[in-house]
């Protein structure tokens, strides 16, 4: 596996790669890898000749009161996690590899798309996104690019870019990988202590019941948002942001009646950690 730090170094290795007609899969994190970003790289390996893991904690999604300082940064052990996933080159830049200039060009997806969920409170975060995952588009020409649908908004405000943009890659979503206990992982989980981390887990237990609600007929969006947030709320040190549902794709808003396929989507602060987690609720 090679470890590349350069962006002209990365150019050399996908034109050599391009000359070689191999198909590139493109992973990108912000690093502290653990088992869900594996899964992403492990996949990418099996449908493309070479993967490209980047590692970048982006600065530009990040709101001045956000975690930004003290996001973990992990490279050593993140280059040992992604080859043993399957990857071929860890791309590790620097702040200014990557923006090389004070006045920016951006990349915006605008609209409610950007708006709800984590857009309302975060309303910088998916700029700073879309522009640094077309950066990494660019450089990378990757045929395909592997995201977790723990992120789901992400993934909508992405297809979205990917869309009306023209991006010649597809966009592969994987599924949220979670802990034995069903706490998604997340980056982020490392920041709980021990009481938050067991605290944690009515997220995944409130979204179990919504879908079990779900398969067993419940179509009332008011009662199964109701459910959730009074499970959440049983456990009394967290702290609700939002439990929010939208229809699929594009979340759009969701009427009195669950119809089609619908995202059901939570953010949830436990001390000083705000955790996201969804599950998908599909009428066929």
């Amino acid at each position: 596996m090679i470890l590349c730090q350069d962006v002209a170094k990365l150019r050399e290795l996908v034109a050599n790669f391009k000359k070689e007609n191999k198909s590139i899969g493109l992973v990108p994190t912000m690093g502290a890898l653990h088992e869900g970003h594996a899964s992403l790289i492990n996949a990418s390996a099996k449908e493309n000749d070479i993967t490209i893991v980047s590692v970048f904690v982006n600065p530009t999604q990040f709101g001045p009161n956000e975690d930004y300082e003290a996001y973990p940064r992990t490279l050593e052990n993140d280059c040992i996690v992604a080859q043993n996933a399957g990857a071929d080159v860890v791309f590790a830049p620097k702040n200014k590899d990557l923006y090389p200039n004070e006045d920016m060009t951006w990349v915006e997806v605008t609209g409610d798309i950007t708006k709800v969920l984590c857009g309302r409170t975060r309303p910088i975060h998916f700029r700073g996104v879309t522009t640094v995952v077309s950066k990494l588009f660019n450089l990378s020409r990757a045929d395909r690019a592997y995201f977790g649908l723990k992120d789901a908004q992400q993934t909508e405000v992405l297809r979205r870019m990917v869309d009306d943009l023209f991006f010649n890659v597809e966009l592969r979503i994987m599924p949220i990988v979670r802990e034995a206990d069903g706490l998604a992982k997340s980056s982020r989980n490392t920041y709980l202590s021990p009481e938050e981390r067991k605290s944690a887990l009515i997220l995944s237990k409130s979204l179990k019941l919504a879908k079990e609600a779900f398969t067993n007929g419940q179509r009332d969006v008011e009662a199964i948002l109701n459910l959730v947030k009074d499970t959440i709320q049983s456990e009394k040190t967290s702290q609700i942001d939002y439990v929010e549902m939208y229809k699929l794709p594009g979340l759009k808003p969701v009427g009195n009646k669950i119809e089609g396929r619908v995202l059901l989507a939570l953010a949830v602060k436990f001390g000083t950690t705000r955790l996201i987690d969804n599950v998908i609720l599909e009428d066929k």
